[in-house]
């Protein structure tokens, strides 16, 4: 058995940590400190955030809001665009599952990461 105490941890700004991954799952403990956000953005995996402490506001690309603290529970399908931003210094779990998710690039062959690469860039040059 693993435990954590996510409130005890040394948790830095923009320094993930990594607490455990298997084919499963992988749980990650993460501070963001107040005032700054994880603009639009999606996973390939359903992702579960839970609010450790602090306040956050989470959007998400079809109008949904929520504003939460300690205790709130928000879960993400696949590929679900959203947005988070902390109103005050936030800890926060993070659930990924499956690990990694359908064409995760952690997932794919080389031929298939150059053609995401590619297919990115044309993305970014019809945007």
């Amino acid at each position: 058995m693993n435990s954590w105490t996510i409130t005890n941890l040394d948790l830095r700004p923009h320094s993930p940590e990594i607490l455990a991954s298997t084919d499963d799952a992988r749980a990650i403990a993460l501070m963001i400190p107040a005032g700054e956000s994880f603009d639009d953005h999606q996973v390939h995996e359903s992702a579960w955030v839970t609010v450790i402490d602090g306040e956050v506001e989470i959007t998400t690309s079809d109008g949904g809001s929520v504003i939460g603290s300690t205790g709130l529970v928000v879960a993400f399908a696949p590929n679900e665009r959203h947005a988070l931003h902390a109103r005050s210094d936030a800890r926060l779990l993070l659930l990924l599952m499956p690990w990694p998710g359908v064409d995760h690039p952690g997932a794919m062959t080389l031929e298939q990461k150059a053609n995401a690469r590619h297919d990115a860039a044309e993305h970014r040059a019809n945007a």
